[in-house]
């Protein structure tokens, strides 16, 4: 039973296009926005029984907190919700992508965007690491999205319900490891906006190829 998910920064496109495959598939979903009239707006405009409310008010809500705003606003929101996080689950989605060299790996001093998440919520919450590497425009439709999702966390059981969110958002998510291992699939989707400006793909993923014969390990 997943519960309640908060998706803070909900109206942006990937935190929209997450919420709202989520609650097409029966979920309870929860969209935050720093204004709670402007997650409502969004929450109608979704439908599916999406509700709205302010980032902070969203994740008291919550039994899993997903984290979907830009690197740029990283550090502000989870300061923001960091007093609703204890005792549940938070995946942080957050690419350290900085503009205009978007194209380039740069990830911050402290190693991934994942650990500095853990670091900025002061050990509150378990946090795992996902969804980095799928294009928005392509989730906010309704076909399939060929793409694998890589969740990295330190707490197995944790990483197993991420891997069900995905699952309900008709993704294939897979173990990846420690939440240190997150710099891998940060850094990737810099060279995936590469590969897509240089060969002209419409936002390309990943897929790990070969046969799963210990799918969770």
């Amino acid at each position: 039973m997943l519960g309640t998910i908060a998706v803070i920064g909900g109206t942006g496109n990937l935190g929209a296009a997450l919420a709202r495959r989520w609650a097409k598939s029966g979920l309870t979903v929860i969209l935050g926005s720093r204004s709670a009239a402007g997650a409502q707006e969004k929450a109608a405009e979704l439908g599916f029984g999406l509700s709205g409310a302010a980032n902070a008010d969203a994740a008291a809500q919550a039994d899993i907190i997903v984290v979907t705003v830009p690197w740029s606003a990283q550090e502000a929101t989870l300061r923001e919700i960091a007093p609703h996080v204890a005792g549940k689950l938070v995946v942080d989605t957050t690419v350290p992508l900085v503009p205009p060299k978007v194209m380039r790996v740069q990830l911050p001093v402290e190693g991934s965007a994942a650990v500095r998440a853990e670091a900025l919520l002061g050990g509150q919450g378990t946090l795992v690491s996902a969804f980095h590497s799928v294009a928005a425009h392509k989730l906010a439709t309704d076909e399939e999205v060929d793409c694998d999702v890589l969740v990295f966390g330190d707490d197995k059981a944790a990483r197993t319900q991420v891997i069900e969110l995905a699952r309900h958002a008709g993704l294939r998510g897979l173990h990846a490891g420690a939440l240190v291992n997150s710099a891998a699939a940060e850094a990737l989707t810099s060279i995936l906006i590469f590969m897509n400006k240089s060969y002209n793909l419409d936002g390309a993923g990943i897929r790990i190829t070969g046969k799963l014969t210990n799918p969770e390990p």
